[in-house]
């Protein structure tokens, strides 16, 4: 019990700085698509495709027979709303959209900051609970709720309750992951959650796995954005392991791929 305290606060120091990740503005331009809760919501049918900080105990109480694990959430007693419907109305169309497999990843970018905003985190987790433990077979919930949980990590200071959340996240991502191999949030969210993990946890390779999985998957798929992320990630990741040739050449195919990515560019830049 006391190794796995110490792990949980492990990962609860280094999860801050993936909190700001999660939570970073976005430099990329949201293009001039319909608004985000207009995006297409998730069927019950798809397949593939923040906490309330609370004194938990480590060993939560087991999950039903054939349902996921998931974290509790406790809101905080919330200001009366000025017209509840349309309150909820916001959260469910913007959750919609978070689960959604038609949405971009720029719509959903979006839609977790209008959720930070709004001070929803708390709701939209609950409802992503709910959603996960009544569909098993859609890997768009408990992916959301991953990544719902890793948003609640920077909003809070409490380091413990941090390192719970985060492996609560990777839980999720499991569960996803488990539904649909190719789920790209999932595993790009779980990569780079790991990645922060204390180094005593031997993770490191694992991570590389991850991202060289996503590029596999990405390359034989059409070209979006985000993809660029992987490219920088994994470059990283060699870097940190000692392999600066391949850290290199991973940031040059990224380049190559996604010219216009300054991250990736200045990466090259700054090689040996």
């Amino acid at each position: 019990m006391k190794r796995l305290i110490m792990t949980v606060i492990g990962v609860g120091v280094l999860v801050v700085g993936l909190a700001w990740y999660v939570n970073r503005p976005t430099t990329r331009a949201v293009p001039p698509e319909a608004p985000v809760a207009e995006a297409a919501p998730a069927s019950a049918g798809d397949a593939p495709q923040t906490v309330e900080p609370v004194a938990a105990p480590l060993e939560a109480p087991a999950p039903a027979a054939g349902q996921p694990s998931v974290a509790r959430v406790i809101p905080r007693p919330a200001a009366a709303s000025v017209n509840p419907a349309l309150d909820a109305s916001f959260l469910t169309r913007t959750v919609d959209v978070l689960v959604s497999p038609q949405a971009s990843y720029q719509q959903k970018t979006k839609a977790w900051k209008q959720l930070r905003d709004a001070g929803k985190l708390d709701q939209a987790i609950a409802d992503l609970e709910q959603r996960t433990t009544n569909d098993l077979r859609s890997a768009e919930y408990p992916a959301a709720l991953g990544h719902a949980y890793l948003q609640k990590c920077g909003t809070i200071q409490d380091l413990r309750e941090q390192g719970i959340l985060a492996m609560q996240a990777d839980k999720m991502f499991d569960t996803a992951l488990n539904l649909d191999s190719s789920n790209w949030e999932a595993r790009f969210m779980k990569a780079v959650a790991m990645s922060y993990w204390p180094p005593n946890l031997n993770k490191g390779e694992e991570v590389i796995q991850h991202f060289q999985t996503l590029i596999q998957q990405q390359e034989t798929q059409t070209p979006q954005p985000q993809f660029a992320d992987t490219y920088a990630w994994l470059g990283d990741q060699y870097q940190k392991a000692g392999r600066a040739d391949d850290a290199k050449a991973t940031w040059q195919r990224g380049a190559t791929l996604f010219p216009a990515d300054e991250k990736l560019r200045t990466k090259l830049a700054s090689a040996p």
